[in-house]
């Protein structure tokens, strides 16, 4: 029966996202990168929750919740204020310049170059971190969530290498071979099946632990751990209350923005009005979001206390002792859905990048539209193959792979983001300062994190265990040793800045840059965003004053 219902649920979505793509021309650059740019709200908000909600998100973000609790629903209640920013500011300039890529953008403002370095660093991010996190998370969670090594009678490492191989070859189909019309149906209805099944777990979570009643066990769960619901997260938590006002924001920024993998889904709106419906939509929706990637976490906690060998084994640990059996098949469906959905968006937006600003750029200037996609999709395959080879292999990666994720993308999200913010900011700086913003970025951000921050945080812990220090007092040591990656990215945003602005008074560019429409698609903004936005941050800051110690 879980078998029928987990085949059921997963081969309707592939009709669906199927019968969605006929009359989408596939062999057009707009048709297959875009979907033809016919998205509307409902699809876009799906899409970007689906793209964003993955196991790397649902496990770790939990695995944090349960060590440190509601503290970590930054990553979520956040992202709702990047979402309005996005909405807002960046995404009319977005549509009136008629991208593809936010690359594009970079071509058009500094030079090809820029643009090139910018679809490099994205590329190598997908590469070396995202796909294969992605897949290896995915196919840990799947393993152990339903028992696949007993169920099939092979070891955990092959059931992990048989799990990323089976979902790397069904995402890449649908990336590869159905263009990003066919992601974004699948991403809606999965989102559907996913809000479902999330808050499945702590509805049957709070009542297992209040004896039926969903109220007691709420109750019972703030009573026995109040310090769980604080908010504000001391010097020593992995998301500080002061981080929320420097690399924080910068950070939801870039990937709610920026973000190729996330941002493609408002490019492909129908027009403008569509696409700030969809992103205040999703915003709204991602405030309950520690519903689903929060509490689950606290649940676990008071069930299994401190008898996990670690915190990232908490969701899947508590799917398997709350959710009835005759949810388990539907419920394997959504997260199957989930993992698939952040895996083949980010290597659709992978083939558009090469396509559009490498392949076309370097390779065959001439091409046309069709060959540019013929080209994205063998770019793809090979790109999935290998993530499929390297995914398994990060069996050994940290605890905490939620994180890990955050602080490694640091390396190239920042540098990014401080060039499109320069660049629509002013029109005099020249392509050389973005040039010099970015490699500055990246260069003094890993020497920042993976030279001095080991280093330091080293020599502190030696220090310690010399006089004796152990516990919850060394742990305060190693924080205040190096200051926390949010806001080393925070200090590199300012100082690149700042650095442009120089260069852009030193060597100006000769003309001012002007953002051209394109007459792509309609750019009149919805009439409510702004009033819908502000009600947005408003819930935002509610919800942290709720659980602050100032009204608890």
């Amino acid at each position: 029966m879980q078998l029928i219902s987990f085949l059921g649920f997963t081969i309707f979505v592939a009709i669906v996202a199927y019968l969605s793509t006929r009359k989408t021309d596939e062999n057009s650059e707009d048709g297959y990168f875009l979907g033809g740019r016919s998205l509307t709200a409902g699809v876009i908000a799906g899409s970007l929750l689906l793209t964003n909600l993955s196991t790397e998100q649902i496990v770790g973000l939990n695995g944090q919740a349960f060590t440190e609790g509601i503290l970590v629903m930054a990553w979520e209640t956040l992202a709702a204020v990047a979402m309005v920013v996005t909405a807002i500011f960046l995404l009319p300039r977005y549509l009136k310049g008629g991208l593809t890529t936010v690359p594009q953008f970079l071509g058009n403002r500094y030079d090809k170059t820029t643009k090139t370095i910018a679809s490099a660093l994205f590329l190598s991010g997908y590469v070396v971190v995202l796909l294969p996190i992605v897949l290896y998370s995915g196919a840990v969670a799947f393993s152990a969530m339903f028992d696949l090594p007993t169920v099939l009678g092979i070891t955990r490492i092959q059931s992990i290498w048989a799990c990323v191989w089976g979902i790397g070859i069904i995402g890449s189909i649908y990336a590869v071979f159905g263009g990003l019309k066919a992601v974004a149906v699948s991403d809606t209805i999965n989102a559907v099946g996913l809000l479902i099944g999330g808050i499945m777990i702590p509805f049957f979570g709070l009542a297992y632990v209040g004896d039926g009643s969903v109220s007691a066990g709420f109750a019972e769960i703030m009573n026995s751990h109040p310090e769980k619901f604080n908010s504000l997260g001391d010097s020593a938590a992995s998301v500080p209350f002061a981080t929320i006002f420097t690399g924080m924001m910068l950070v939801q920024v870039f990937y709610w923005g920026t973000n190729q993998a996330i941002i493609q889904r408002a490019l492909a709106a129908k027009n403008l009005e569509e696409g700030q419906k969809g992103l205040i939509l999703a915003s709204f929706i991602k405030i309950l979001g520690p519903l689903i990637l929060v509490i689950p976490g606290i649940i676990a906690f008071h069930i299994f206390g401190d008898t996990l060998a670690k915190p990232d084994e908490a969701y899947p640990k508590l799917v398997s002792q709350v959710l009835p059996a005759s949810l388990v098949g539907f419920f394997a469906a959504v997260l199957f859905g989930a993992i698939l959905s952040s895996f083949n968006s980010a290597l659709n937006s992978s083939v558009t990048l090469f396509g559009v600003d490498i392949y076309k750029e370097y390779f065959n200037t001439e091409a046309s539209e069709k060959q540019v996609v013929k080209a994205g999709k063998i770019f793809g395959v090979m790109l999935a193959i290998l993530a499929m080879f390297i995914a398994p292999l990060i069996d050994n990666a940290p605890a905490g792979l939620f994180g890990y994720l955050q602080e490694v993308n640091g390396c190239y999200s920042i540098p990014i983001l401080t060039i499109i913010i320069v660049g629509y900011l002013t029109k005099k700086v020249p392509a050389i300062a973005a040039k010099i913003a970015v490699l500055s970025g990246v260069i003094l951000y890993s020497i920042s994190q993976f030279i001095l921050k080991p280093k330091f945080v080293n020599e502190a812990i030696a220090k310690a265990e010399a006089t004796g220090i152990t516990g919850t007092e060394l742990t305060y040591i190693k924080a205040a040793a190096y200051p926390h990656f949010l806001h080393v990215m925070a200090i590199l945003f300012v100082l690149n800045i700042i650095i442009m602005l120089i260069i852009g008074q030193l060597r100006p560019r000769t003309e001012s840059f002007e953002l051209e429409y394109t007459n792509q698609v309609d750019i009149t903004p919805w009439k409510y965003v702004k009033q819908v936005g502000i009600l947005v941050c408003l819930i935002v800051v509610g919800i942290y004053l709720w659980f602050s110690p100032w009204l608890m």
